[in-house]
């Protein structure tokens, strides 16, 4: 481990970019992975629990990865969280050292940071995100904008209240050098739960969140 942590070190700091950029797409298609067998493994208990007899064939369906998805969101791990993140970080703390010449690691230092990161790359993260893969697996922008409605407000309430806590942490007290490999390694988690969201559909809890919208969008005119 120790040598591999010196390697990804040297690597880091001779091509930052390329690693980034290979290290987060590598992670992302790891984290579909995650996804699709906690999805299998949900559906399968629900369905044991439904049926009465052991034959039931969707029941008992060995797991299998859909590795079209898997490359899927490797590519989204490649040609967005990777470089867009990268320079995103390194940007960021730029800004806020220079611009608004706040002492580094200090409560302003880190609270700036961390309302930055998560009121403008978050959602544009989540947005990139659920219009590529609703595009990169054959639907319609029709299809996509229900997509957004559906995915979107959901998994920006779930994740505004995980992100803000880790970034707090990297902020603080992981040096500058290693703050993209700490995103990048909660970024696993991260795009198994996103993976996740996207798979679950029309999930009853999803359609709490959109049952907040206008009237108006819903078909309904007011009144009981």
């Amino acid at each position: 481990m120790l040598k591999l942590w010196r390697w990804y070190q040297r690597c880091l700091t001779v091509h930052p970019v390329k690693t980034q950029v290979i290290s987060s797409g590598f992670l992302w298609g790891f984290g579909d992975v995650t996804a699709q067998y906690i999805t299998h493994s949900t559906a399968k208990t629900r369905l044991l629990r439904l049926t009465d007899t052991n034959k039931d064939g969707d029941a008992h369906a060995e797991f299998k990865v859909n590795w079209k998805r898997v490359a899927i969101t490797s590519m989204f791990g490649f040609g967005f969280v990777g470089p867009v993140g990268h320079f995103w970080y390194e940007g960021l703390d730029k800004f806020i050292k220079l611009k608004l010449r706040y002492v580094p690691k200090s409560t302003r230092f880190v609270a700036a940071k961390v309302a930055m990161d998560g009121l403008i790359f978050g959602p544009i993260d989540l947005l990139v995100f659920f219009t590529y893969m609703g595009y990169a697996t054959g639907k319609n922008t029709a299809e996509v904008k229900e997509g957004l409605k559906r995915d979107f407000l959901p998994a920006l309430a779930l994740e505004g209240g995980a992100w803000p806590l880790l970034q707090i942490a990297n902020f603080r007290y992981v040096p500058v050098q290693y703050q993209l490999l700490y995103v990048n390694i909660f970024c696993l988690v991260d795009s198994a739960f996103l993976s996740w969201v996207e798979q679950q559909k029309d999930a009853a809890w999803k359609q709490w969140f959109t049952s907040f919208q206008p009237l108006k969008e819903r078909g309904g005119h007011g009144g009981v």
